[in-house]
């Protein structure tokens, strides 16, 4: 994937509280992050830190407390299909085919401006371009957890986002299926040239496939505590990079913050 080195996503000083009956909650203090074109951008942290709270503001889904949020130049103000989301949920509806879960998507961003051939022509694309052309007149209950996962995917992509937002979206499949799934996410983020901002908790997912790495600081009001640069050659493969010295001082990096400096005495004690 080729960094264009253009600012892209811009986010400064931004806050995020949430108003309860219990009195206000935190999430996020003085965010600031940038992300250029091209760039694949990851976000790890210990459960309830607000990775997924930064990836809602991203998207447009809430509206941050505070601060500037722009892409594109363009204040983020709502949800628009150039920021593409894909949940670890797949959320495909179960009377729909997988071609007509994509369609859904393709619909609603190109609407009246394309005949029904060029719909199915898009439709088919994403899905080819994720390995699932097999599955088109599949519905979900008739596919794997990890193909629903790339349908999903799929969906996104035939949007022709600007950028790719992830949240977890490999957390609730099994270690084969995951690997596997990485491994194409890289060679569709490859093909697409997407700019791709994702929230995950595997240490090794976030090295193998980021070029920088936001550590994230426990909440409440998190920040982004320390970032690390992945200067490691595309395309990556994961059994050679499990032999490489920098993939493992990477690896060290950011487990050292997550797990030393960051540590939940919570989780210590349940060790």
């Amino acid at each position: 994937m080729e960094i264009q080195n253009q600012r892209f996503i811009d986010i400064e000083h931004a806050e995020m509280v949430f108003h309860t009956k219990k009195g206000d909650f935190h999430a996020l203090a003085d965010i600031n992050l940038t992300v250029q074109k091209g760039e694949f951008v990851t976000l790890i942290g210990h459960s309830g830190c607000g990775k997924s709270t930064l990836l809602n503001l991203l998207a447009g889904l809430t509206q941050a407390s505070d601060g500037i949020l722009l892409c594109g130049n363009r204040e983020i103000a709502g949800p628009s299909p150039e920021r593409a989301v894909v949940f670890q949920n797949h959320s495909l509806l179960p009377w729909l085919t997988c071609h007509e879960n994509v369609a859904l998507a393709v619909e609603r961003v190109f609407g009246a401006r394309e005949s029904k051939a060029q719909t199915d022509a898009r439709c088919a694309a994403a899905l080819a371009l994720v390995g699932l052309s097999h599955a088109a007149a599949k519905r979900p209950h008739e596919i794997s957890g990890g193909m629903k996962q790339r349908v999903g995917i799929a969906r996104a992509l035939s949007m022709e986002p600007k950028v790719l937002l992830l949240d977890e979206p490999f957390g609730a499949l099994d270690a084969l299926t995951r690997a596997h799934l990485q491994d194409e996410l890289l060679k569709i983020v490859a093909a697409t040239h997407s700019t791709v901002v994702m929230v995950t908790h595997d240490v090794d997912e976030a090295v193998l496939l980021s070029d920088r790495i936001m550590m994230m600081s426990n909440g409440p009001a998190a920040s982004i505590g320390e970032i690390v640069d992945v200067k490691l050659e595309r395309p990556r493969e994961r059994v050679a990079l499990a032999q490489n010295p920098r993939y493992m001082e990477y690896r060290s990096a950011v487990l050292e913050f997550l797990y030393h400096r960051q540590a939940n005495p919570a989780i210590r004690a349940a060790a």
